[in-house]
């Protein structure tokens, strides 16, 4: 059985890695060997991970996919929620979460008897998919009240739109100018590539 932990954050600005600290230290508490880690910045509710379908590809029959909490597995309309289930599933991996204890006992697959195992199966199967739609839901109701205070702000006329954040442009430019490559702007300013490619542009204008 291999571990293979399964790092998720929405966007680019947000770091992926954040969870690795949880993670290791479940598998240090745990005597678990980890594999290699598979990292990626995109929303948890679309199917187009790269990341995480590179780690189906390598993954086999009774390895396990480590996550610190199930929306950062999913957050997807039920739909898609049941597609990958069902790839998951065909290809006999299993889901152990942090945030979920009951899955753990698939980290120790000789500690139980078949019955208690088949019991704790469906029991985590039913869990996923609760907490899968929980997720769903806190993304849906998180966007509707964001509409709703844009919406307001907008009737009341203080609605101004996106801020730039003018101190990280700033030092987006001048590590252009000093010749760093946008990858190792990235890294040195913590942005996004989209955020590198605005100011790159805005600096061949001048």
């Amino acid at each position: 059985m291999r571990i293979y932990p399964y790092l998720r954050a929405s966007t680019k600005d947000q770091d992926a890695r954040r969870a690795i600290v949880a993670i290791e230290q479940f598998a240090n508490e745990q005597s678990l060997k980890l594999s290699k880690s598979f990292i990626e910045n995109e929303s948890g509710t679309t199917l187009q991970r790269p990341e995480l379908f590179r780690l189906l590809d390598t993954a086999e029959s009774g390895d396990v996919i480590l996550l610190e909490q199930v929306d950062r597995l999913s957050r997807l309309k039920e739909s898609d929620w049941q597609k990958l289930k069902s790839i998951i599933q065909s290809k006999g991996i299993g889901i152990v979460s942090l945030d979920l204890p009951t899955s753990w006992v698939q980290l120790r697959p000789g500690g139980t008897d078949e019955f208690t195992a088949s019991i704790m199966k469906a029991v985590n199967g039913m869990l996923l998919d609760m907490l899968a739609a929980v997720a769903r839901k806190d993304y849906e109701d998180r966007k509707r009240r964001q509409a709703e205070g844009i919406q307001k702000a907008r009737t009341n006329g203080k609605y101004r739109g996106r801020v730039d954040d003018t101190d990280k442009q700033a030092r987006v430019a001048k590590l252009l100018e000093s010749g760093l490559s946008w990858n190792d702007v990235i890294d040195a300013a913590g942005c996004s590539r989209g955020l590198v490619a605005k100011v790159a542009k805005q600096l061949k204008a001048q």
